[in-house]
């Protein structure tokens, strides 16, 4: 209920009910901070000795990290589809990277507004038309420069034209899918990094309903540009970086032209090591402002009483097995950082890591759990509010993963894992994939030949064919996994007025 509201019912004498106002206040607020392109491994509190992000190990410190969460769908579109949604791939339609449809059944900040919420969307949200809310009561958008609406201007860079009239925000000159990095040349302040930080808390600062809130922030960083101030591009300038992983089996992606924004190729170590100096360094810029966005939120009394998640909506293999940019099955483009931090009187546990297999999906079940919403039958994400309660509480044995040919059309893959193996197998070629990611976390060797590991690629294989049975053909033919041509982008479910 908002002020407004509630003044006007005591002027006519009206009393709201005391049960309902103590369901509105009782819920805890909901808090998502998204990064665009966060690989798992560029989180301090994820074991990477050589980043610095004291505020989002902070967060994890005053919560639960998960180890093991992954992006069905690694890019940018059909991820953001399953945050949206709370469902699989194959259930909201989008098996690779398409455009989110203007309505589904079931949309996160719609059946928040329904559970009382007031809903607010800050930063890249990635939606077609772009100003196609699903529920937000507002937003303020930066979409990275991407105009995919007639006469769309972003928030951010209408702020831009009105604090720096003749300057181009784009001025430093790489583009959104380049593999190089470079010091952001222009006033740090100008930053979409720092709007989207600045907005975040000039609004929790403005927040003062009786109703609960629903905020998302979503910076568009460190999705390339790999453009970080010169403050921090000075911070890494030279210091050593997890260096590309590169496997026994991806000799054929390295010699590719050596184009901005190619996704394939060998364009030399130190290359690889430069933009992942710059990618750190995007990094903790993005960092420092969470730290503010946090510190905020204490202020206004709201952090205490808030379910606060941070996560990515996929990552960025940065030169791993000659890979670039995302939509792969392997852990630098999958696997992204998840972390929760509960409301305060959940009384659960804090600092502590959990292996269970997550992925973007669960956060809208999450969110449904804790607001008192019943999740619908045909959602198959997962709340994971059990898993803080009881660290062994029943799960899900493995995830399933995949996405649609792109870039070239032999990448057109699904993948299952449960965080120790990773079985991938290729639509196109038949080429089969298996990684012991307890011993080989960077996917170097592929065992599907190994001998040893035989009954394992079997047990995995038939997982994949129990798990595209429901497809039928072509995914699967009598009983087996189905080679085909064919690239299949959107499932049936897919709402049908945007097909």
């Amino acid at each position: 209920m908002d002020n407004t509201y509630k003044l006007a019912t005591l002027a006519l004498g009206a009393f709201l009910p005391v049960t309902q106002y103590a369901q509105q206040t009782d819920k805890p607020n909901i808090i998502l901070i998204m990064t665009d392109q966060q690989r798992f491994d560029c989180v301090g509190a994820m074991g990477n000795p050589y980043i610095s992000t004291p505020n989002i190990d902070a967060l994890a410190g005053d919560g639960a990290l998960f180890m093991n969460a992954y992006s069905s769908t690694p890019s940018s579109t059909p991820a953001r589809a399953g945050l949206l949604t709370g469902c699989s791939p194959w259930k909201h339609g989008m098996l690779g990277y398409s455009k989110v449809a203007q309505k589904y059944p079931y949309e996160m900040p719609e059946m928040l507004k329904d559970a009382g919420y007031y809903t607010f969307g800050i930063g890249k949200l990635h939606y077609t038309p772009q100003r196609n809310l699903h529920g937000y009561h507002g937003a303020l958008l930066d979409e990275s420069g991407r105009v995919e609406s007639p006469d769309f201007v972003s928030d951010y860079r209408q702020w831009f034209k009105m604090e720096a009239p003749g300057l181009n925000p784009d001025e430093t000159g790489i583009g959104w899918n380049a593999h190089q990095g470079k010091t952001y040349v222009l006033e740090e302040r100008l930053h979409p990094t720092q709007w989207t930080g600045n907005q975040a808390i000039r609004f929790i600062q403005n927040y003062n309903l009786e109703q609960p809130l629903f905020l998302k922030i979503s910076f568009a960083r460190p999705h390339s540009p790999y453009d970080p101030p010169q403050h921090y591009a000075d911070m890494y300038k030279g210091k050593q970086v997890i260096e590309p992983y590169i496997g026994d089996w991806c000799q054929q992606c390295a010699d590719r032209p050596n184009t901005p924004d190619a996704p394939f190729g060998d364009f030399g170590k130190e290359h690889a090591v430069e933009s992942r100096q710059y990618y750190y360094g995007a990094i903790t810029f993005i960092d420092d402002q969470i730290g503010r966005i946090i510190e905020a939120l204490k202020k206004e009394n709201l952090y205490d009483n808030s379910l606060i998640v941070f996560v990515s909506d996929h990552g960025d293999m940065l030169g791993d097995h000659y890979h670039w940019r995302k939509t792969y099955a392997y852990e630098g483009s999958s696997h992204v950082p998840f972390i929760v931090k509960p409301p305060k009187n959940m009384n659960v546990d804090k600092n502590v890591k959990l292996e269970q297999v997550v992925e973007l999906r669960d956060v809208l079940p999450t969110f449904l759990e804790v607001a008192g919403v019943d999740k619908p039958d045909e959602m198959d994400g997962m709340s994971i509010i059990s898993l803080l309660k009881d660290g062994k509480a029943e799960w899900r044995p493995y995830i399933d993963m995949e996405h649609a040919a792109i870039y070239e059309p032999n990448n057109y893959w699904a993948g299952l894992t449960d965080g120790k193996m990773k079985y991938v197998w290729f639509f196109r070629t038949g080429e089969e994939q298996l990684f012991n990611l307890t011993v080989d976390k960077g996917e170097t060797n592929n065992l599907a030949k190994d001998k040893k590991y035989d009954k394992e690629l079997i047990k995995w294989r038939q997982y994949m064919v129990q798990h595209l049975s429901e497809r039928g053909e072509p995914y699967v033919k009598d009983g087996n996994l189905n080679v085909f041509k064919e690239n299949i982008l959107l499932s049936p479910n897919y709402p049908k007025a945007e097909q």
